[in-house]
């Protein structure tokens, strides 16, 4: 967690449908990890603000430091297929414990999403506790050069 007023958002059926698709396709994407290491799937799903679901996941790499995290992969992906704009991202971690993005994803995520941009955080299971968050609580001071 990160210390910040995250919402939790309880139970999921009050979330409007447009949440709960791209909590399920976060949920989704992460069944298709590569975590033979870690054995810690993650999924992300990005809406671009013309609608459409961009999803991504975890891929491990035996030197840890290769690996490519859900968040990236998803916005790698989104940006390769042209979207520019993005209304939500939403991450789906695999413990009983919602997780939220790494550090790093933080900031690459910072390039691309404005700091208003809604974050959906929950655990892998279904029917897990969703929480709701901005880009701009989970990295408050983030790098720029302007």
């Amino acid at each position: 967690m990160t210390g910040t007023d995250e919402t939790c958002i309880l139970p999921a059926m009050h979330m409007d449908s447009e949440k709960q698709s791209l909590v399920a396709a976060a949920r989704k994407a992460a069944g298709n990890a590569y975590a033979p290491y870690s054995k810690f799937r993650v999924g992300a799903a990005l809406r671009t603000t013309d609608g459409e679901t961009v999803t991504g996941f975890n891929i491990e790499n035996v030197s840890y430091g290769l690996t490519l995290c859900a968040e990236r992969a998803a916005m790698v992906r989104a940006l390769c297929e042209g979207h520019q704009n993005f209304s939500a991202l939403a991450l789906c971690a695999g413990t009983d414990k919602p997780a939220t993005p790494c550090g790093a994803c933080r900031q690459f995520l910072a390039e691309f999403l404005p700091s208003e941009t809604p974050v959906f955080y929950a655990a892998l299971p279904e029917g897990s506790q969703i929480f709701e968050t901005t880009l701009g609580e989970l990295l408050p001071n983030g790098f720029v050069l302007k």
